[in-house]
């Protein structure tokens, strides 16, 4: 069993490099089935995801090799359109796979989306997308089929905005014969990410960004070179980190408009923030101030950020609020929260902070990404040593979560333990440091 261990570390200072986007480049793996060219992508993260991705591409017959955040994609091989029902299961975005390969092979067989458990991740928008292209859903107990004789373009209208399915609905539709239009789709930096990148390829995509999306089909794509964006969710993260003790770091290699919403929030409750061309620097002035936070599709706050935001306001007196109608399992940080002394109340999706009070070091369990990111924040702030497993969690979207978070000064190391139940046993007995 894998952990971290944190320490209290005071003022955080100094300069984060923020990686590719992870739910960008999950999306872009997967379109580049849509090609029988060569496909290089610039920016890739080395994250537990895209190493499932690349054994899922392997699988199936994609040559891909990564060098760095270099990742060629050669897809001519590819034979087969079955992913492995257990891979598929263990990242949510598998369903990119479905949209990738419907009109390569007309039938795809794939497992029910995982990753983060946040309760039920329907993927009925998706099924909506498959439906009125033309094709059928079969769906079984742990998998299910989408085929078709052929994809025609069509109207969809979103019961629900979903950068997912958008994103699916626009590999799905880039080889359909004739027009395909989105109504009501997402608009998040993502979304666009893919479009720009289909479009490199040969595509014809525009209003990618606003609440309607063209897609008019064409019969192949071509080879490309396509940088994937920074992860807006890391960033804001980091920028977080500057106002729990009074610290000043910089996110480099950012689009700060990405992080709108992020920045405003961090300025109302006292953190300054200072936005170059392609960096953002914060500035923890000054005492905290509570508020209320409500999460929204981009470009309003994003529910990833609001479990890190949560371990910020835990510094800042008063009560502050924090609802999430997005994801209302989001939650789960709550009573590990409270292992560490927390003064903080879970109502339906609503959240209650009393802030100011004192941490206290302890085991906690991390059961999302996000929600990891929340308690390593959370322990560097606590007196005394947090210690935090899930680790396996964390990795799915930090490429190298201790040396990202050393760079700005943070205690931080992760061990390794024979011992399954590591809270109350000997910390000396069978561990490695594994960084």
């Amino acid at each position: 069993m894998k952990y971290i261990q944190a320490e209290y570390s005071g003022p955080l200072n100094g300069t984060v490099h923020i990686p590719g986007s992870k739910n960008s480049s999950l999306a872009l793996l997967a379109a580049a089935c849509l090609t029988d060219h060569t496909v290089t992508l610039e920016g890739i993260p080395r994250i537990d995801d895209v190493r499932i991705i690349a054994e899922i591409g392997r699988d199936i017959g994609i040559r891909l090799e990564q060098d760095g955040g270099q990742v060629i994609i050669d897809p001519s091989g590819i034979h087969s359109s079955v992913i492995d029902p257990g891979k598929a299961s263990s990242y949510r975005a598998s369903y990119y796979f479905a949209g990738a390969l419907l009109s390569r092979f007309g039938r795809v067989t794939i497992g029910m989306p995982g990753g983060d458990d946040f309760g039920s991740r329907p993927i009925d928008q998706h099924i909506k997308v498959f439906k009125a292209l033309g094709a059928q859903i079969h769906i079984f107990e742990d998998y299910y089929e989408v085929e078709t004789a052929g994809l025609k373009g069509a109207d969809i209208y979103f019961d629900t905005i979903t950068s997912g399915a958008t994103i699916n609905a626009m590999l799905a539709a880039v080889l359909a014969k004739g027009q395909t239009r989105l109504h009501g789709a997402a608009v998040d930096p993502e979304v666009c990410d893919t479009a720009s990148f289909l479009n490199r390829l040969g595509a014809r995509i525009t209003g990618a960004g606003t609440e309607h999306i063209r897609i008019e089909g064409v019969s192949y794509l071509n080879g490309g070179t396509h940088t994937v964006i920074p992860d807006r969710l890391i960033a804001g993260a980091f920028l977080m980190a500057a106002g729990l003790q009074g610290g000043q770091i910089t996110v480099k290699d950012v689009i700060p408009e990405h992080l709108g919403a992020c920045i405003a929030k961090l300025e109302e409750i006292g953190i300054a923030v200072e936005c170059g061309e392609s960096q953002i620097t914060a500035y923890g002035t000054g005492p905290l101030k509570a508020t209320r936070i409500r999460t929204g599709m981009y470009p309003g706050f994003a529910t990833d950020l609001q479990q890190p935001m949560t371990a910020l306001l835990l510094q800042a007196k008063g009560t502050s609020i924090v609802n999430d109608r997005v994801y209302p399992k989001r939650l789960a940080h709550v009573p590990q929260l409270r292992r560490l002394g927390a003064e903080i109340e879970l109502r339906r999706e609503s959240v209650f902070i009393r802030g100011g009070h004192p941490l206290k070091g302890g085991w906690v369990h991390a059961g999302d990404v996000r929600a990891g990111t929340c308690l390593l924040l959370a322990g560097l702030a606590a007196e005394g040593s947090t210690y935090i497993t899930g680790v396996e969690h964390i990795e799915r979207g930090y490429e190298d979560v201790i040396g990202s978070f050393r760079s700005i000064g943070a205690k931080v190391a992760m061990y390794e333990s024979d011992a399954q139940e590591l809270p109350g046993r000997d910390l000396h007995a069978n561990v490695r440091v594994l960084r």
